[in-house]
């Protein structure tokens, strides 16, 4: 399958293994001390509008075809399903502390807290999993302290800069110091296929200086906007003190390419859901 790329220096790869594709990024491999991918629609057992890697339990999939992804993707990408901590997306900045107590919540037990869009861990073996159909995921590893955080943002959580929350959070829990962080953009959105309305444009502009306006946004003559959640996010970072040479952005766009990711404007809403997953190796 042909994979289309953004132009620009090449960040994202795509591993096979055991006959399951997903997407790596070389620069948080070459910390040597986490696992991590981001899922593809491909290589699983779901089928018609959830064909085939449907990560999603809710969205209508039988679960045992859910379940089966998981312990495909699981096998492909090096976790066991059984330490999965999943987030519940509602698109707020809230973080949580994932501990010990927290194992298999979302997968083998049900969660017990609500309203999470951001997780952070210093907990080797922990598998940290956000959920995806063209918002943004961040991944950010600390390989000073050993820690790591995952993060969902969609407009929302980029308007409420839930990336600097994500840094603050590790700093307050592990002494992370933004310079000691390898980040990364995931596969989402790109500007070209991203268009919103005044009302998105206007919290924007409350939330960034003017002066990366025509960074972020442009207007159409239709009177709607194209936005760029991918330079957003690095700037967002940029403002928590991070370096750009610590950010790397995907050059995949899941709204292009709705035959290998899941994309909910290119299905107009029917499709499954894709998975970003971050585990911290044992020392």
């Amino acid at each position: 399958m042909k994979v289309i790329k953004k132009e620009g220096t090449p960040t994202t790869e795509m591993r096979r293994e055991k006959g399951v594709p997903f997407l790596i990024f070389p620069k948080l491999e070459s910390t040597e001390i986490v696992t991590h991918g981001f899922s593809t629609r491909l290589g699983g057992v779901s089928e018609g509008i959830f064909s085939s890697m449907n990560l999603s339990f809710t969205r209508g999939d039988q679960e045992a075809h859910v379940r089966e992804n998981y312990t495909r993707l699981g096998k492909a990408m090096g976790f066991s399903c059984e330490n999965l901590v999943f987030s519940d997306q509602t698109h707020t900045t809230n973080i949580r502390v994932v501990t010990e107590a927290d194992r298999g919540k979302g997968f083998v037990y049900p969660r017990d807290y609500t309203d999470v869009d951001g997780l952070v861990t210093n907990v080797p073996g922990l598998v940290l999993a956000t959920f995806y159909a063209d918002c943004v995921p961040l991944f950010l590893v600390d390989p000073v302290h050993h820690a790591v955080g995952l993060s969902h943002s969609g407009w929302k959580g980029t308007v409420g800069k839930i990336g600097k929350s994500t840094v603050e959070r590790m700093g307050e829990e592990y002494g992370t110091q933004p310079g000691d962080l390898t980040v990364a953009i995931g596969p989402s959105i790109c500007q070209d296929c991203y268009e919103v309305s005044q009302d998105v444009i206007e919290q924007f502009q409350d939330a960034f200086d003017h002066k990366v306006w025509k960074e972020l946004f442009y207007q159409k003559p239709n009177g709607k906007y194209q936005l760029n959640l991918w330079r957003a996010n690095e700037l967002i970072f940029i403002e928590a003190g991070l370096r750009p040479e610590q950010i790397v952005t995907s050059d995949i766009c899941t709204c292009c390419n709705p035959d290998l990711l899941f994309s909910h404007r290119a299905s107009h809403g029917k499709r499954g859901n894709l998975g970003a997953f971050l585990m911290l190796r044992e020392r």
